[in-house]
């Protein structure tokens, strides 16, 4: 087995990652790539792993590991994530960066700026499941609660012609909404009044806090809805009500959702749902193996937690498309 082309050690940052990986190249290398059965079966992901830091108060290290031997994808890619929420307000709570290896020879090749990395990924996945799951009968709007994902639907989704932006504090939905009027002169950008009359307006719901207490009503969603869940990773918290996932069919980026998502492990225990009701993961629905959207007026849900499968999917690109303009 051939190993990678042999590089000088390159670090890439936050800057040079939004120029590596521009979102339609983003989501259609992780499409082809979960979409690939011999490669996405050769990838190795263990759980992540967290270590509490007796640094400051509630202090953590997440350890995300993840790599793959299959010569498309030689690499083993090592997330590191600190949480310091005593950081709070000086400075940034969570630093990350993703250290990428040859997983054929153990030599390290690069050092990636880690969130930066988190936010793009996120948000391809986002838009990737999106561009799966939304009708296409009728060009979708979106609701957004972060510029990012914005940016990643529409990219995948070039026939939204719509934005409703809400945020809980007025100030950041009024800058959010003056950065995609200047970025997308033709789209119409407008600021929702409430977070319920928004969810009632749109086709597309996507949402992106750590909220502990859900704040999408499934009663609201209209006929034929996406719901796009990106922020909580923990028990603890909930985007959504029992309601919207009892009137949605549900997908989930990865297994891992099912234990680590609120807004599914609420669901569970209370009987709205169970594991069986999921109707497939996100390899699944890129792949075509199971059966995604199945008419205009179903709802579907998709509930994402992130995992290091597509951080070595995001690492790889970067690396790659880092070396091709480094010997052009």
């Amino acid at each position: 087995m051939a190993a990678p082309p042999q590089h000088p050690f390159v670090y890439i940052d936050a800057a040079a990652l939004h120029s590596l990986l521009p979102f339609p190249s983003l989501i259609a290398h992780l499409r082809a790539s979960l979409a690939h059965p011999d490669l996405a079966a050769g990838i190795e992901c263990p759980q992540r792993v967290s270590l509490p830091l007796p640094t400051a108060p509630s202090a953590a290290l997440l350890l995300m590991p993840s790599w793959c031997a299959h010569p498309s994808l030689p690499y083993l890619a090592l997330k590191a994530i600190t949480s310091l929420p005593s950081n709070a307000p000086r400075l940034p709570s969570v630093h990350g960066a993703v250290s990428l290896f040859s997983s054929t020879t153990g030599i390290p090749l690069a050092s990636i700026e880690g969130s930066a990395l988190t936010l793009l990924r996120t948000a391809a996945v986002s838009a990737l499941a999106a561009s799966l799951l939304v009708p296409t009968s009728r060009p979708p709007s979106v609701l957004a609660l972060a510029p990012y994902l914005v940016e990643a639907h529409l990219a995948a989704l070039p026939s939204i012609s719509r934005v409703l932006v809400w945020n809980r504090t007025r100030s950041k939905s009024a800058a959010l909404a003056a950065r995609l009027r200047d970025a997308h002169p033709g789209l119409a950008v407008e600021e929702a009044g409430a977070m319920d009359e928004a969810v009632a307006a749109a086709d597309i719901v996507s949402c992106a806090t750590r909220s502990e207490e859900p704040i999408v009503r499934g009663e609201l969603l209209r006929p034929g809805a996406h719901l796009d869940l990106v922020g909580s990773f923990r028990p603890a918290m909930r985007e959504c009500d029992d309601e919207a996932l009892r009137r949605g069919r549900v997908f989930i980026d990865f297994e891992a959702a099912m234990e680590e998502a609120g807004e599914l492990v609420g669901a569970v225990q209370h009987g709205v749902m169970r594991r069986s009701d999921v109707a497939g993961t996100l390899a699944e629905l890129a792949a075509g193996t199971v059966e995604g959207r199945r008419g205009d007026d179903e709802i579907t849900v998709f509930k994402s937690v992130g995992t290091a499968v597509v951080d070595l999917l995001a690492a790889q690109l970067a690396y790659e498309h880092s070396c091709s303009a480094g010997s052009g």
